[in-house]
C-alpha cells in the first residue's frame, strides 16, 4: 500500500510508511533472514531486488523509506551505527581535503575524526559553529570541502543557524552535512533548511528502546556525486545493518513522533524545574529562553526541544557524583532517546575533554515528569 504524500509524520510511522505482508495479510512487515537470494533454472533472480543481503534486504528498504519520508529526503541508507554513518560520510573525501568540524560535538565522532584525518592528511578545523561569524571566518579561510555540525549539540546543546551553515559552506564551494540525533526527524528536518545530508544515530531516540545500534544517513540529492559513494562505500565495506536490527527499529520508529512529543514536553518542565533550583548553577537546553540558542532553536526545531539537557551543579566532581548516587529513577548509563530516563557525569566518562566536574548530563524518557522531578528533588537535597 502507497501512503499519500501530504500525511504527517505520526501517521507515516505508525503505519510503517503503509508496508503490509500482503501473502498473509500482516499489519507488521516480515523479517527474512537469508544472507542469499535464489535464481530460477535460467539463472533470472526470483526476485530482482533481491540478490545478496549486503546491499538487498525487504526489511531494511522499508525502514529506510520510513526514514526518508520522516526526514523528507529522497533517499535514506541505513548503517551499524551512527559512526559507521559517519564514517562513511567522511571516508568519500579524497586525500588531502578540508573539513570544518564543529568543536564540542559528541566526543566519539571528535576523536575519530581527529584520528582519521591524520591517516588520511585531511586538514582538519574545529570551529564553535554556534558562534555565526566563527563559522563564517572558518569558511572563508579555508574553503572547507565539507563542514559537519551536531545541533543541538552533545553534552552542551549548542544551536546551530543550519540555513546559515548551509549558505557559508555551498559559498565556500563545500557541502553541509548535519549531525540531527538530539532533535530526530520529528522535530528538525535539516535538509529543508539547506543541508546536503542529514546524519542520525538511529540508536537514541529514532529506535527509543535500548535494544538496537543503527545509523543513518539521509540526502534530498540522491544523484549527487558524494551520495553515489557513500552508497558505494557501504556496499564494498560491508557496513550494514542486519535484517533482525532493521526489523526492530522499525518497530520502535512507529511510536516515534509520540515518544518525542511526552519526552519534549517532560523534559522542558524538568529544565525550568532545575534553572529555579538553589543547588543548580546552569541548565543547557534550548527550549528555555535564557539559552543563547533559543531563538534559532525555535526557528528550526518545531514540536519541542528534546529529550537531551544538561545541567550544572553547586561545587565539583564529588557533589555531582553524589547527586547521580543517589537518583533512584534516572539510570545511570551513557546513551539518549530511550523511554527511560537517564543520567551521566560526564566528566568521569570524558575526563580529558574540558567537560566540567560538575556537569551531570540527563535523557528524560517517557516516565511522568513529577516522578523525576521528585526523585531530582531528593537527590539533589
Amino acid at each position: 500500500m502507497t501512503l499519500p504524500n501530504d500525511l504527517k509524520a505520526s501517521t507515516i510511522a505508525a503505519q510503517a510508511g503503509g508496508v503490509i505482508d500482503m501473502p498473509s495479510g500482516g499489519v507488521v512487515p516480515p523479517v527474512q533472514p537469508s544472507t542469499t537470494f535464489v535464481r530460477d533454472e535460467e539463472y533470472a533472480l526470483v526476485n530482482p531486488d533481491n540478490i545478496y543481503s549486503r546491499d538487498n534486504s525487504d526489511i531494511v528498504r522499508i525502514a529506510e523509506n520510513v526514514l526518508a519520508r520522516l526526514e523528507n529526503a529522497e533517499e535514506a541508507l541505513l548503517f551499524p551505527s551512527g559512526m559507521a554513518a559517519i564514517a562513511a560520510l567522511f571516508r568519500t573525501l579524497p586525500n588531502g581535503a578540508t573539513v570544518v568540524v564543529q568543536s564540542g560535538i559528541y566526543w566519539g565522532t571528535t576523536k575519530w575524526l581527529r584520528d582519521f584525518s591524520a591517516r588520511r592528511q585531511i586538514t582538519l578545523h574545529e570551529v564553535d559553529a554556534a558562534n555565526a561569524d566563527a563559522l563564517e571566518q572558518a569558511c572563508a579561510e579555508h574553503k572547507p570541502d565539507l563542514v559537519f555540525i551536531e545541533t543541538p549539540s552533545n553534552p552542551w546543546l549548542k544551536t546551530v543557524d543550519i540555513a546559515h551553515a548551509a549558505e557559508l559552506a555551498h559559498k565556500a564551494g563545500g557541502l553541509l552535512a548535519v549531525d540531527s540525533t538530539a532533535a530526530t526527524p520529528v522535530l528538525q528536518r535539516p535538509l529543508e533548511h539547506g543541508a546536503d545530508i542529514v546524519m542520525h544515530s538511529a540508536t537514541k531516540a529514532i529506535n527509543g528502546h535500548s535494544d538496537v545500534l543503527a545509523g543513518v544517513l539521509a540526502t534530498a540529492a540522491p544523484a549527487a556525486q558524494i551520495w553515489t559513494d557513500i552508497k558505494a562505500d557501504r556496499h564494498d565495506a560491508g557496513a550494514v545493518i542486519g535484517p533482525f536490527e532493521a526489523w526492530l527499529l522499525l518497530r520502535g520508529m512507529r511510536t516515534l513522533p509520540l515518544r518525542v512529543e511526552r519526552m519534549c514536553r517532560s523534559t522542558q518542565t524538568i529544565a525550568e524545574f532545575l534553572s529555579q533550583h538553589s543547588e543548580v548553577t546552569d541548565v543547557y537546553y534550548p527550549g528555555l529562553e535564557s539559552h543563547p540558542g533559543h531563538e534559532i532553536a525555535s526557528a528550526q526545531m518545531q514540536g519541542g526541544f528534546g529529550c537531551l539537557f544538561s545541567f550544572l551543579v553547586k561545587g565539583g566532581a564529588d557533589e555531582a557524583l553524589t547527586v547521580v548516587g543517589k537518583l533512584k529513577l534516572f539510570h545511570r548509563a551513557t546513551s539518549l532517546g530511550g523511554v527511560e530516563s537517564l543520567v551521566e557525569h560526564r566528566h568521569t566518562i570524558e575526563p580529558h575533554t574540558g567537560i566540567p566536574e560538575s556537569l551531570i548530563r540527563v535523557s528524560v524518557g517517557i516516565e511522568d515528569a513529577d516522578d523525576l522531578i521528585a526523585d531530582l528533588t531528593q537527590a539533589l537535597g
